[in-house]
């Protein structure tokens, strides 16, 4: 897989949930952040974060929106 990919807020947004609502929220992306020790000024500012970086993590919810966002980019890939 391509560790080049950005995950994207539009990804964190669009993610799909447990509940009936898709996307992650800014609070729970924040704290996901700061538990790794990532600045989410930084990851806000840049547009986003690197594949690589949240897949380090071992996070499940980080995995789950970096799956998404390999899929969405894919789809993209194919228009």
């Amino acid at each position: 897989m391509d560790d080049d990919v950005l995950v994207t807020l539009e990804h964190l947004h669009t993610v799909p949930t447990w509940t009936e609502r898709a996307g992650f929220c800014h609070r729970g992306a924040r704290a996901l952040a700061d538990r790794y020790g990532l600045d989410w000024s930084d990851i806000v500012a840049a547009g986003g974060v690197r594949v690589s970086v949240l897949e380090a993590t071992g996070d499940a919810l980080a995995l789950s929106l970096v799956e998404h966002a390999r899929r969405v980019e894919a789809h993209r890939g194919q228009r």
